[in-house]
């Protein structure tokens, strides 16, 4: 337990993760205590294993980040040059770290044409601190594609409406809310809308449905944080649905998947890509970590950004 304190107090003092050390050194305190019960040859190979994987977990993987790539057809866009759209979500921004720069390397090496960011920019610790503001906003306006980058409000713990009109005044981007714009390219254009969550679908479809009005025909991409609202964008002719907020569980084990995903529809929707009727949905593992007491982890649910190339397709094609 002193070795797992030093390895989580060391965290902020090296600049990887800035949460309380209490906490989560008690959650590592609960299975050790469970191994001092089996016979010591094999309680001492346990903890070893636990210490490795509680390493890994705080240090390594929440600064993994890799690109996840994804096509898509649609029969209502023309064939032609794919647009290169790039899906972030949950920043949860405490400081500037090694994963903050990463990314900002990673969305100039891969030239995008658009950036859609679907929610929660702050560490639910640091809403209302100027310090982690600033280092959201370093992030955001290096975030840029000629097409525009555009951002939705996460969780309200996460995303107040009054600091977030703070962290992006004056930004080159555009924040949605409640709000359909045409993004054009190549002679061709799609609808994109953004739609602020409440996690009441019940309260955010009425918000949607007068947004997707018009032709059908048209191809429409929803921006929205949590997956939860899916079953109602397949209803109402969404094309392509990009969200995050469940981090994919952040904790994974093998074969069982997330353990928590913090969505009304538990584990149906916990990461990737997901089909329903004519709706592609895409939850996203994100980029953060949640804050306040959770442990500042990762384990089999490395960060991510997500490149897309949408492109048109004959009628018959996928």
């Amino acid at each position: 337990m002193a070795g797992d304190w030093l390895m989580i107090a060391l965290l902020p003092r090296l600049g990887r993760s800035f949460g309380p050390i209490q906490s989560t050194t008690f959650m590592l305190a609960l299975p050790r205590a469970a191994f001092a019960l089996l016979p010591f040859a094999l309680a001492v190979a346990l903890q070893g294993v636990g210490t490795a994987l509680a390493f890994y977990a705080l240090w390594i993987e929440p600064h993994r980040l890799g690109v996840t790539r994804e096509r898509l057809q649609s029969p209502k866009l023309q064939s032609g040059r794919p647009l290169r759209l790039l899906h972030l979500g949950d920043l949860h921004v405490e400081r500037i770290t090694a994963r903050e720069r990463q990314l900002v390397e990673q969305v100039a090496t891969l030239a995008p044409d658009l950036v859609l960011f679907s929610g929660d920019l702050l560490n639910t610790s640091y809403v209302r601190d100027p310090e982690a503001w600033e280092a959201c906003r370093w992030v955001l306006e290096r975030l840029q594609a000629p097409l525009g980058t555009f951002v939705v409000s996460g969780s309200p713990p996460a995303d107040p409406e009054d600091v977030v009109a703070e962290v992006v005044r004056g930004l080159p981007l555009r924040w949605l809310r409640d709000e359909r714009v045409e993004i054009g390219w190549n002679g061709q254009s799609l609808d994109l809308i953004g739609l602020s969550c409440t996690h009441r679908p019940f309260l955010d479809r009425p918000r949607l449905e007068p947004l997707v009005a018009g032709p059908a025909e048209r191809f429409r991409v929803l921006l929205y944080h949590t997956p939860d609202l899916a079953p109602d964008a397949a209803e109402l002719g969404i094309d392509l649905m990009l969200t995050g907020h469940t981090h994919g569980g952040q904790v994974r084990l093998p074969v069982v998947g997330a353990i928590f995903t913090s969505s009304l529809y538990g584990k149906a929707f916990e990461m990737g890509r997901y089909v329903q009727g004519g709706l592609t949905l895409y939850v996203t593992r994100g980029l953060g970590l949640e804050g306040s007491i959770a442990p500042r982890v990762r384990l089999l649910c490395p960060p991510e950004v997500v490149l897309w190339e949408i492109d048109g397709a004959s009628v018959t094609g996928n």
